[in-house]
């Protein structure tokens, strides 16, 4: 009403109220009343926001990558940003009167690309791939420690490469020539593990060619004592067989001697009676009858 009007500002935003192309008031989260014939209003936000970047560069092997990633920054000095870009707002919309703001991400990915490009111009395609996280500290800390940013009133919080990929062929290359090592180790590994069955078979073998060498050995030894004691016991029982002989031939000397003065016809006839007895056990053991040996007792 009456071109008056009401602006409050967020506590995020570096509020700068213009009149008649003069600071009046600037700071953080502002409230005023206005005269929209002869107010500016400018909002610098001071939050922190995250944009995302893909850079295309070369290596020193003259290999193209291509590197995507993220980083976060902020505004750390809201006027001079506000100095350098166009960030007036309508008061009532709170959109921007111009593109300028836009420009600013822009800007700090340029520079981050210059300082990338230094990083990996130093490296091999394969150091680049190997080392990714190590090449965005690197960046991440010369932004910070040389100020690059601090001529745009900006903060530089943190520095991502997500991805570092080569040229597609010659990624191919790559996957193939790891492939390839990967399928040698596999061999190897396949090699080592028949080589290693080998040797416990070959181990397992000479253990069975030890234990039947035992055994034989064990079976000759049995052998040869067997014998020994065969022959050991043929020794004993032809001594013993011997010592009878002699003790027979010693008793028939001495029943020799004792007839030898007795009558040979009185010996005679003893011997047919103890043969006549003998004979008649026999038959008796027969069940025969010595006086009638044709007739069943």
């Amino acid at each position: 009403m009456f071109g008056i009007g009401f602006f409050k500002g967020q506590p995020t935003d570096y509020v700068i109220k213009y009149v008649s192309g003069k600071v009046r008031r600037e700071g953080p989260g502002l409230a005023f009343y206005y005269l929209s014939h002869h107010t500016n209003v400018v909002t610098v936000p001071t939050s922190s926001a995250d944009a995302d970047f893909v850079f295309n560069e070369i290596t020193s092997n003259f290999q193209a990558v291509t590197i995507q990633g993220q980083f976060t920054w902020r505004i750390s000095q809201p006027s001079t940003a506000a100095a350098l870009l166009n960030y007036a707002i309508h008061p009532r919309t709170r959109a921007y009167l111009s593109d300028e703001p836009g420009r600013l991400p822009q800007r700090i990915r340029n520079i981050l690309q210059m300082e990338t490009r230094t990083e990996i111009r130093n490296r091999s395609l394969e150091a680049v791939l190997a080392e990714s996280q190590m090449m965005a500290a690197a960046v991440l800390d010369r932004v910070q420690d040389e100020a690059l940013l601090e001529s745009m009133g900006v903060e530089l919080l943190n520095l991502y490469f997500i991805s570092v990929l080569p040229a597609p062929d010659v990624g191919k290359a790559l996957e193939a020539d790891y492939r390839e090592a990967l399928l040698r180790r596999a061999d190897e590994a396949t090699y080592a593990r028949r080589a290693a069955a080998v040797e416990q078979e070959r181990k397992i073998k000479e253990n069975e060619l030890n234990t039947d060498i035992a055994l034989e050995q064990q079976r000759e030894q049995f052998i040869d004592l067997e014998g020994a004691n065969l022959e050991r016991e043929a020794i004993h029982r032809g001594t013993a067989m011997q010592r009878e002989a002699e003790f027979r031939a010693r008793a028939m000397e001495l029943e020799s001697a004792a007839y030898a003065d007795v009558d040979p016809l009185k010996i005679l006839s003893f011997a047919a009676r103890e043969v006549s007895a003998k004979i008649d056990r026999v038959l008796l053991a027969r069940g025969i009858d010595a006086a009638y040996p044709y007739e069943e007792r």
